[in-house]
């Protein structure tokens, strides 16, 4: 029998006869390794215990404390089970696919009935006497032909059709759970045993077209999620409970920021309120972008297609462009246009106009872009996900030595504006050449090394997103944390030498030549629209003063007070604040929580004490407790609250 050789994570390497097993290697390194094994890691591939190894190879033995192959194998697992407990319950229902996705799986199910809430529980029930059964998960290698077979007589169709979109000839992998048997590349677990029972919850049933294809049948998908123990199952559902309190939805009605609706798909009707919270932070970008040496241009919405042919976008980003065509006048045919889905090209117009020297460089061109890009109507959501939507777009023109510290500059641009807004934690990803590029090796090492060296100048340490960068650059990737631990990916920063190049820019250097400069794609908060649905849950609605719509309300407890009211109210505008006044005929406790309800910060309750003393009661919103404040001294606190914060 031949030999391989297998290197250990300690670097140590063993002779062993090829077609060996992980779980053989398991048993024979310790028998308590053997039962705590339950994948394996081989040449950085996920390994399942029962595949032989039959070349030389690195391998580690993974166990529960391993939370990625851990938590993958309790998903998968999970998955597998489910579907046998739906056809144990319903042996009429066809079974599809049910792929591991964030936090759990999910499976779809053609079924005639719909699945009630009382159906996931009887399913939750069925698939904890499985996992307590320990029912042993083996696997096996069959040929297509026996496959497809084995599908016919047992009447599964989708699998009969999932096996014909496997490419190539190689045979193909099977998988039992106890008697329940699905097609799979695996790995997963050794016995239902290993899926910790208490771990695991069924949340939700929602249609899916088969194969996402809206001409075929619609499926039922039933969502799990699922952790390794039931602490960190809690804590998930915790954070779901207190993510729909804070979904900006809910929220943007009850604050009375915008609305939707079907006569523009996509597009996000702005009440004053919202439109208020909008203009606010985009004035401070412009501030903060003024001051950090960038000038603001703007440009045109519809852009002829001879201009994204030249770009490369109409060849590789049609599908989401909104086409416009128009009947000039005398003209023979329609001129084709597209409502612009990103900024860049045009920004290279506006560089090209007049002869630019390297004294113009590093040239900062920003502009609040608005653009359209068609988004599935399945794939929208609220404001986060939308097809019109106006970025903090900028480009930064330079030459390549200048590229480590713009990259640095922006860094700490954006490190300022996040602080500003609220978000001190987060991360930065740097996305690395993808396998199919443009430029020399000595070209990416060199700007992917700028970019490293930039990020950890500016005081922070970055990931690798191996071979995810553009085919012409690599990029930075900024994530953020929000207040209840979910990561919102907003700000980028993008090396582009590509465009210019297709674009014939360039600039006359020291030598008198001309040059191609190199484009830097920046943003930091991306979409105003999707950045603000992120503000508004990360503070569950109570906004910072300087960003809250309404600052404060006046209202009064009496109507004899009601001109002393609309007095603090003038007097509170007049300083800058935006105040309004509650006189309507209700009790106070009625407006009070009205007020709440709408997030508004600050609620000045006056009564007949208040006019003769001349005061306000002071009740700050997510307090319960009210002060009494002379009128000067509200004033001048709530001014000093309510500046932004680059104007402090």
């Amino acid at each position: 029998m031949s030999q391989i050789s297998l290197t250990f994570p300690d670097g140590n390497t063993k002779e062993v006869p090829a077609g060996i097993t992980p779980a053989e290697i398991a048993e024979g390194i310790s028998k308590s390794l053997a039962k705590k094994a339950i994948s394996a890691q081989v040449n950085g591939a996920h390994w399942d215990l029962a595949w032989p190894i039959e070349e030389d190879a690195s391998i580690a033995i993974n166990t529960m404390q391993d939370d990625e192959a851990a938590l993958e194998l309790i998903r998968h697992d999970l998955a597998h089970i489910m579907a046998r407990a739906v056809q144990e319950l319903w042996p009429d229902v066809k079974v599809t696919i049910g792929p591991v996705r964030d936090h759990g799986w999910f499976y779809d199910f053609d079924r005639a009935e719909p699945f009630t809430p009382e159906d996931l529980g009887a399913i939750e029930a069925r698939m904890k006497e499985i996992i307590n059964a320990r029912d042993v998960v083996k696997t096996e290698v069959w040929d297509r032909d026996r496959v497809r077979q084995h599908y016919i007589d047992t009447n599964e169709p989708y699998k009969v059709e999932l096996l014909d979109r496997i490419p190539g000839d190689e045979p193909i992998r099977m998988y039992w759970h106890g008697d329940w048997q699905d097609l799979c590349r695996g790995p997963h677990l050794q016995h239902t045993g290993q899926v910790p029972a208490d771990a695991f919850k069924l949340m939700n049933v929602a249609g899916a077209y088969w194969l996402g294809d809206s001409s075929r049948p619609m499926l039922q998908r039933i969502y799990g999620v699922a952790f390794k123990n039931r602490e960190a199952l809690k804590a998930h559902l915790t954070m779901l409970e207190e993510a729909a309190k804070r979904d900006h939805r809910r929220l943007g009605r009850e604050m009375e920021l915008f609305h939707m609706q079907e006569e523009a798909p996509g597009q996000i009707f702005w009440h004053p309120n919202g439109w208020r919270i909008y203009t606010t932070l985009q004035d401070y970008m412009r501030r903060k972008q003024d001051a950090d040496g960038y000038v603001e241009v703007n440009t045109p919405q519809v852009v002829n297609r001879n201009l994204w042919e030249a770009s490369g976008h109409w060849e590789n980003y049609q599908e989401h462009m909104f086409i416009v065509e128009v009947d000039e006048e005398h003209a023979r045919e329609k001129t084709v246009n597209a409502l612009k889905p990103m900024n860049c090209p045009c920004h290279v117009q506006v560089f090209n106009q007049g002869l630019k020297s390297y004294r113009d460089l590093p040239l900062r061109m920003a502009e609040f872009g608005s653009c359209a890009r068609y988004e599935p109507s399945g794939a929208l959501h609220g404001i986060m996900r939308v097809r019109g939507f106006t970025q903090d777009d900028a480009h930064i023109f330079c030459s390549d030595d200048q590229i480590e510290a713009e990259t640095q500059k922006f860094i700490e641009f954006l490190a300022g504006i996040y602080a500003d807004l609220g978000f001190t934690d987060w991360k930065v990803k740097l996305s690395t050449r993808p396998e199919k590029r443009i430029g020399s090796e000595e070209e990416w090492d060199r700007v992917e090394a700028a970019l490293g060296n930039a990020t950890k100048a500016a005081g922070y340490d970055y990931t690798i997103n191996e071979g995810e960068g553009a085919f012409y650059g690599p990029k930075l990737e900024f994530v953020l944390t929000d207040a209840i631990g979910r990561d919102w990916q907003c700000g980028t920063f993008q090396v582009d030498p590509n465009l210019p190049e297709r674009l014939d820019a360039s600039y006359i250097g020291r030598d008198g030549e001309k040059h191609r400069p190199v484009m830097l794609h920046r943003a930091v908060v991306g979409s105003f629209e999707r950045f603000i649905g992120i503000l508004i849950e990360n503070y569950a609605g109570k906004l910072p003063l300087w960003l809250a719509p309404r600052q404060v309300v006046v209202a009064a407890i009496v109507s004899d007070a009601d001109a002393y009211c609309v007095e603090v109210v003038e007097k509170l505008k007049a300083a800058g604040i935006r105040a309004e006044a509650d006189l309507r005929n209700e009790k106070i406790n009625y407006k009070v929580r009205e007020h709440s309800v709408g997030k508004v910060p600050y609620i000045l309750a006056c009564g007949m004490k208040e006019v003769e003393d001349r005061t306000v009661s002071t009740r700050k919103l997510g307090e319960k407790q009210t002060k009494v404040q002379s009128l000067d001294e509200i004033v001048a606190e709530l001014v000093a609250e309510a500046k932004a914060p680059d104007q402090r």
